[in-house]
């Protein structure tokens, strides 16, 4: 998935020398409405980390992940892919939704190789490909079966399957796991660490969950209530293999109540 975007501010000026795979400066969005959703954000993501959006509903995470993807401009500010203003030029970019989006007469193969499809890649180059990313979510033995006799974890390793067949440098999750039972999600969460450390994958990661935001993370970027900035960038002290035994820890223990306090504060007492 590649878009040729780019949003420049008026006189704005490349900064060749920022190191940075991702970066938001002075970022605004409002909607024709009005409503400010984000004001003024200011965001760095360096390439290699897995970077978790947490906030209260509204407050731009998910607008923010839109616009890193491309498909949303901001009305005001500068975004920086590897240092460029161009997503297609400089990463290739790979998003997971809330729901898996599977296309539900079609098998788990076509689905995942859908990607490769649409760029006209030939079956035989792509067979090959479809085949590792189903292995690396553990459904190469489901490749035949449909959408619908799969459970809602197994749907969401498909779409992040389809993600995953691109090779993608960048892989942006919008809030994926948050409709799945609390064991799924785990496992799930111990699914992307897994898959980013070993292929060195930027990821950022859009939750409502302190606990999975802290065990899934190497920072945490609190946003406060509409509109949308960033109010805290907490780096987690955490190994960097992580089981369920990490769950109990002091550090992680200590560490979600430090969030739980900053999302107190970031939720202003207001509600959507």
């Amino acid at each position: 998935m590649s878009h040729v975007l780019s949003f420049e501010p008026p006189g704005a000026m490349p900064d060749p020398a920022d190191s940075r795979f991702l970066m938001a400066r002075g970022v605004e969005k409002v909607w024709p409405n009005g409503t400010v959703a984000l004001e003024r954000l200011n965001l760095n993501v360096g390439r290699g980390e897995l970077v978790s959006l947490l906030g209260p509903s509204g407050c731009g995470k998910s607008t923010l992940l839109k616009m890193f993807a491309g498909l949303e401009p901001p009305s005001a500010g500068m975004l920086r892919w590897n240092g460029q203003p161009a997503l297609a030029q400089s990463c290739k970019m790979a998003m997971v939704f809330q729901e898996a989006t599977l296309m539900p007469w079609a098998t788990i193969e076509e689905n995942v190789r859908l990607p490769l499809s649409l760029a006209g890649v030939s079956k035989n180059v792509s067979t090959p490909q479809v085949m590792q990313a189903l292995l690396a979510v553990g459904l190469e033995n489901f490749l035949h079966a449909r959408p619908r006799e799969l459970s809602g974890g197994m749907q969401m390793r498909a779409a992040l399957a389809r993600a995953l067949v691109i090779e993608p440098d960048l892989l942006l999750m919008d809030e994926p796991f948050g409709a799945l039972d609390e064991f799924t999600r785990h496992k799930l969460d111990a699914d992307i660490r897994a898959l980013w450390a070993r292929r060195n994958l930027t990821v950022l990661f859009v939750t409502h969950s302190i606990y999975e935001a802290v065990w899934l993370s190497s920072r945490v970027i609190v946003m406060g209530a509409r509109p949308g900035r960033v109010i805290a960038d907490i780096q987690i002290d955490g190994p960097k293999e992580r089981d369920a035994s990490f769950r109990t820890t002091p550090t992680f223990i200590r560490q979600v109540a430090e969030l739980s306090t900053l999302l107190e504060q970031a939720s202003g007492g207001t509600h959507d």
